[in-house]
């Protein structure tokens, strides 16, 4: 089979030749046909002192399962988090890790949607908002992001502020239900709100947190670090919440079925929209990566093996 793979930090990308790997006990060996890049494992390319495999998530059909699976057989069409190679034509998923796919859905709206949904939803839970709050999405362009757009409103935000690096970003968001769209440079964020979900960090937190109403909440489920001054939380008696779908799905297995459940529903009804923005061959992975690094994108980017 094909994989991708890395040998320093920062790439290059290259694809090789690989055996079929067999599944051990729990897991399930999957046929990849569709596999999401995210900001996350673009990261560890660009920063990882060592190389690492190129997991993540995906969606594909079960072709052989491991001693002790209950739940899937050959056949079955699944998606979930894959914690080894990712980036390949097969690949190994634990049983605990993977969600069927429903029928009438296909594997690139499930990578789309599920994974990126989960966080999005997870995030937004985490913030606890009230039906009449107002919510602003950082990154509100990106694969997690426009999604918690949409579940914003859904969840029956007043006020879904967008925020976004580039003015050409502006007409998707609105697309997705955002009432407003700020940039990041603007001179103040407009109207306090209640939530801030935010994928970013970095220099954005202090932005971010002057633009939270008193007793606003911002919830971090970014990789990209940043440092936030006690005093901004004092004044206004803000808080921030850390979030990590990692933790859920070891520890709160049902919390993660019941989540799921309820994005295939909302899809289903035709309230959530996954966009992808552009799909890739394996062997344009390190095109992939730039769209990702970029910040270009509308929605999500997936690769096609």
């Amino acid at each position: 089979m094909r994989r991708v793979r890395y040998e320093s930090t920062g790439g290059p990308l290259f694809l090789e030749e690989a055996p079929v790997p067999e599944p051990g006990p729990g897991e399930l060996l999957v046929r990849c046909e569709a596999v999401g890049v995210t900001l996350p494992v673009v990261r560890k390319v660009t920063e990882a002192v060592e190389p690492v495999p190129l997991g993540g998530e995906l969606a594909g059909e079960v072709v052989a399962v491991g001693d002790g699976v209950t739940r899937f057989r050959a056949g079955d069409r699944v998606t979930g988090l894959c914690f080894g190679h990712g980036y390949a034509d097969f690949a190994l998923l634990h049983e605990a890790m993977a969600s069927p796919v429903p029928d009438g859905a296909g594997c690139v709206e499930a990578v789309a949607l599920v994974r990126s949904g989960l966080v999005a939803l997870g995030a937004l839970e985490a913030a606890r908002p009230e039906r009449g709050e107002a919510v602003l999405v950082t990154a509100a362009a990106s694969g997690v992001g426009h999604l918690a757009v949409q579940l914003a409103g859904v969840r029956g935000a007043a006020r879904v502020v967008g925020a976004v690096s580039d003015p050409a970003k502006a007409d998707f968001v609105r697309s997705l239900g955002a009432d407003e769209v700020i940039l990041y440079g603007d001179d103040g964020w407009g109207k306090p709100v209640d939530c801030v979900l935010d994928a970013v960090g970095g220099e954005l937190l202090t932005p971010a947190i002057a633009a939270l109403a008193p007793g606003g909440r911002l919830v971090a489920y970014s990789s990209g670090g940043g440092t936030i001054q006690a005093y901004d939380l004092l004044v206004g008696a803000r808080s921030v919440i850390g979030f990590q779908m990692a933790r859920i799905a070891r520890e709160k297995p049902e919390l993660y079925e019941r989540w799921r459940k309820e994005l295939w529903r909302l899809f289903g009804q035709g309230l959530l929209r996954p966009h992808v923005h552009a799909e890739f061959s394996l062997e344009d992975a390190a095109q992939a990566h730039k769209a990702i690094e970029s910040r270009g994108n509308l929605g999500k980017v997936v690769l096609r093996p």
